[in-house]
């Protein structure tokens, strides 16, 4: 049974940076592709970031793109978040798909993944 834990949010001020990161109790992360959501109150769950299985793709929400940067090693995924602003402020969730093909698929829809950590709450003050 997978279970992602995050960790690293906090309270930080507009403009600087946190970094996030997952696993799943020391097991490897590596067979599956992986992503990052955000929600924040009274929205709806949003794409941030996603990651292939292989291949080391990655994609960005608009949003973040330039100023967020995924990356994972067999065991973690991460987000780097830099430049924050108080629209970043959100609980994010990372997020985990099982894939049939070891490929450089990308996935932005919740509904693609498989597994989510219990989410770690980011707040950005202005």
């Amino acid at each position: 049974q997978v279970q992602l834990v995050e960790s690293g949010g906090g309270l930080v001020q507009a403009g600087g940076s946190l970094s996030l990161s997952c696993a799943d109790s020391g097991r490897t992360l590596s067979t599956y592709a992986m992503g990052w959501f955000r929600q924040a109150p009274g929205k709806e769950r949003e794409f941030v970031a996603g990651m292939s299985r292989a291949a080391g793709r990655t994609f960005y929400a608009d949003s973040v793109k330039g100023r967020f940067t995924i990356s994972r090693d067999n065991a973690k995924v991460y987000l780097q978040m830099n430049s924050l602003n108080p629209e970043d402020t959100a609980v994010y969730y990372c997020t985990a798909k099982t894939t049939v093909y070891i490929d450089g698929t990308v996935y932005r829809n919740a509904n693609d993944y498989h597994y989510w950590g219990q989410g770690t709450q980011v707040t950005v003050s202005s």
